[in-house]
C-alpha cells in the first residue's frame, strides 16, 4: 500500500486522503491495493503482512487468491485492537479455526 501511496496512484491518493483523515481504508480499497501486489509478486516468495486481513472479508477473499496460486500461510499473530475489536475477533477466529494462529497479543488494559 505504501508503494501506491508513493506513487501517488488515485487507489494510492485515496488510501492516503483515508490515513490523513484518521479513517480506515475501506475494505474494496484495500483488497484492490493488495490485489496488485499479490498477483505481480514471484511465486512462492515468501512475505510478512501488516494490518492485513483487518476484516473477515479481506481474510475470506486472501484465503481465495492463496488458494488460487497453490500457497499457503504459514502462520497469523494478531496484534492488539482497540475500535474495530468485533471484526478483528473474527479474523482471529477464523484464523484460529484454520489452525494458523500463533499467537494474540491481548490489547492493552
Amino acid at each position: 500500500m505504501q508503494q501506491e501511496i508513493s506513487r501517488r496512484t488515485p487507489p494510492g491518493q485515496q488510501a492516503a486522503q483515508a490515513f490523513t483523515r484518521g479513517s480506515a481504508v475501506p475494505d474494496q480499497l484495500q483488497l484492490a491495493l493488495l490485489r496488485k501486489w499479490f498477483w505481480a509478486r514471484k511465486p512462492d516468495a515468501g512475505f510478512l503482512l501488516e494490518g492485513f486481513p483487518a476484516t473477515l472479508l479481506q481474510a475470506l477473499v486472501f484465503d481465495e487468491w492463496l488458494e488460487a496460486r497453490g500457497e499457503n500461510l504459514t502462520a497469523v499473530f494478531a496484534a492488539p485492537w482497540s475500535s474495530a475489536a468485533l471484526a478483528k475477533e473474527d479474523v482471529v477466529t477464523h484464523y484460529r479455526t484454520q489452525g494458523l494462529l500463533r499467537g494474540a497479543i491481548p490489547a492493552a488494559a
